[in-house]
């Protein structure tokens, strides 16, 4: 069966009715999700929110796929349970794909996930080329192999496994940004110059900690190129999911830690500023098994 990462569940999904302020968790392993929390705010304003960072086990690409599954399933029942959320969104490639399907089977509260944004990336290239910068787990995930297959047979696409790029992000958040030579050496294997005058014209950022970089992945690109981030259309599938945005007035968020070791104070800053006032520790350590 093919399991549709976007979607509430591999079946159509009965709309839940509407309420006046629905509660939505966005969850990640650390930071990047608030790149998908920025887009579905501007979709469901009225919604309460809640953003949760998985910081003691990030990050999720050192773990083994049974070591993901567990975790993901422990932290997702104590958020549950916690804050009763109407959606959840797995703001993260590798929880979408490893972990979904296990937390559908466990839960019966809709889950939104994210995938690698192949289908658009060859819809939009001119040049034929196109790279898909991501975490090494994503790009040799089969999954991400499927989508090529499927969605971008006729273009030549670049897999560019970054190592270091979301922990860089994490650091441009926390305060500490990385120098630029170092963003460089990660995204530069992203642009492909042929012969005949072709040039990489599309990347995919395949990791939600991706776009917190943009700015400078703008600055520091070798020439200009379209940058896809999925979060806008997962907000999109969120609407289609709770529906349009109600009446009720938006609220400030929560953002919950399971370690929160790297809260400084220019996070805690970047936090307020993106809507999420209120920072709380939910202290889940990584279990060394």
């Amino acid at each position: 069966m093919r399991i549709d990462l976007m979607a509430g569940a591999t079946l159509p999904v009965m709309r839940p009715a509407q309420k006046p302020q629905p509660v939505i968790l966005v969850f990640d392993s650390g930071l990047g999700g608030l790149t998908v929390l920025e887009q579905v705010r501007r979709a469901r304003p009225d919604a309460a929110y809640v953003y949760a960072a998985d910081d003691a086990a990030f990050p999720y690409g050192r773990l083994s796929e049974p070591q993901l599954v567990a975790r993901v399933l422990a932290v997702m029942e104590r958020l549950i349970g916690l804050h009763s959320p109407d959606l959840v969104v797995i703001a993260c490639n590798t929880a979408s794909t490893v972990v979904l399907p296990a937390l559908r089977q466990r839960f019966v509260t809709p889950f939104v996930g994210v995938v690698p944004p192949i289908k658009p990336a060859a819809a939009l290239t001119r040049s034929g080329l196109v790279s898909l910068l991501a975490t090494p787990g994503t790009v040799a995930r089969a999954y991400t192999s499927d989508l090529v297959r499927n969605y971008a047979a006729t273009c030549a696409v670049s897999l560019v496994g970054s190592v270091n790029l979301a922990r860089y992000a994490e650091a441009e958040m926390a305060g500490a940004p990385v120098a630029d030579a170092a963003i460089l050496a990660e995204i530069a294997p992203c642009f492909d110059a042929r012969a005949d005058g072709r040039r990489t014209d599309v990347v995919c950022l395949s990791c939600t900690h991706y776009p917190l970089l943009l700015p400078r992945f703008e600055r520091l690109a070798p020439w200009p190129v379209t940058w896809i981030d999925p979060a806008p259309a997962i907000a999109r599938r969120v609407v289609q999911l709770l529906g349009e945005a109600g009446p009720a007035e938006g609220s400030e968020g929560l953002a919950v830690f399971t370690g929160g070791g790297g809260i400084t104070p220019a996070l805690a800053r970047a936090l307020t500023g993106r809507g999420l006032a209120e920072t709380a520790i939910e202290a889940m350590p990584l279990s060394a098994d």
